[in-house]
């Protein structure tokens, strides 16, 4: 899906800039808020906690055998991946994807 900004968007902001992009999306029926988005990574993580709040249990995940490194170069195991609904934006401009 192809997101675009218009000029409006761009009030109040430096030009050319790095800033990360934050934004909310419902994701399964809840709304997420503070979702980074990082458009040279090749992976999307949510955090333990956010899988309890979205009550998904562990045995719902599949199993992940690729490690993920960090930026400090730290090694960590994935619990698993699973299948997400994700709304982004507001009726008339919204799309509905599935994640994993």
């Amino acid at each position: 899906e192809v997101t675009t900004f218009s000029e409006a968007n761009y009030e109040g902001v430096r030009l050319p800039h790095d800033d990360p992009v934050v934004v909310t999306f419902l994701v399964e029926l809840f709304t997420m808020k503070r979702v980074l988005i990082d458009s040279g990574s090749s992976a999307d993580i949510l955090y333990k906690q956010a899988f309890d709040q979205l009550r998904i249990l562990a045995d719902q995940l599949k199993p992940v055998k690729t490690p993920l490194v960090g930026f400090a170069g730290k090694t960590i195991h994935p619990l698993g991946s699973i299948n997400l609904s994700v709304v982004a934006g507001t009726a008339p401009c919204q799309t509905q994807v599935e994640m994993t």
